[in-house]
């Protein structure tokens, strides 16, 4: 066991932290396939199902890392990638039970181009990539929350579902501008 745990840690690529992580992107399209096609509750319930599988692999993924020693920087580079595409399917897969979505995916869309393009002016300008502020992570909170609730309750009314929507819009909303804020100081 030892040995195989050896060559694991020193597998960039193939450690059990990033298996994990591409366990969670060859999820995607699978719940996304679930959640769009589902009719009843227990197929609602598998794609919830899916989903908590992979936000539990991602939880277990970084505690494997960390006491394993097996971080990289390919798996930092693969796991929030992994966070954000699972993300835009949960809120794609939701759009499709729920018009309103539309509006808070491309808000979604354009602040993820934002954080991106910020993170590689800061790579580019020598100054390393920031880490996730406090309410970068309440937004996700927030979002994830929400999104999971939509998912959960997939027959919510149309004032429900919309305030939820809303929250989620208003948080990512202040949450931009605090990144705005951050980024010019930066």
């Amino acid at each position: 066991m030892k040995k195989i745990m050896d060559r694991m840690r020193k597998s960039v690529y193939f450690n059990i932290p990033n298996l994990l992580g591409y366990l969670r992107l060859l999820l995607i399209p699978v719940f996304l396939i679930l959640y769009t096609g589902a009719e009843s509750a227990g197929e609602y319930g598998a794609a919830f199902s899916l989903l908590a599988i992979s936000y539990l692999s991602d939880f277990i993924d970084g505690k494997i890392a960390r006491k394993f020693d097996m971080v990289s920087d390919f798996g930092k580079a693969l796991d929030p990638v992994a966070d954000k595409l699972t993300q835009a399917a949960l809120v794609i897969a939701i759009t499709s039970r729920y018009p309103f979505m539309l509006c808070f995916l491309i808000l979604f869309i354009l602040k993820e181009i934002y954080m991106v393009a910020m993170g590689l002016l800061l790579i580019h300008r020598g100054k390393g990539v920031k880490g996730a502020q406090s309410y970068g992570k309440i937004c996700t909170a927030v979002m994830d929350v929400s999104c999971f609730l939509l998912l959960l309750f997939p027959n919510l009314s149309f004032a429900r579902s919309s305030a939820l929507i809303g929250i989620m819009m208003v948080t990512t909303i202040i949450t931009w501008i605090k990144y705005i804020k951050f980024y010019a100081t930066a």
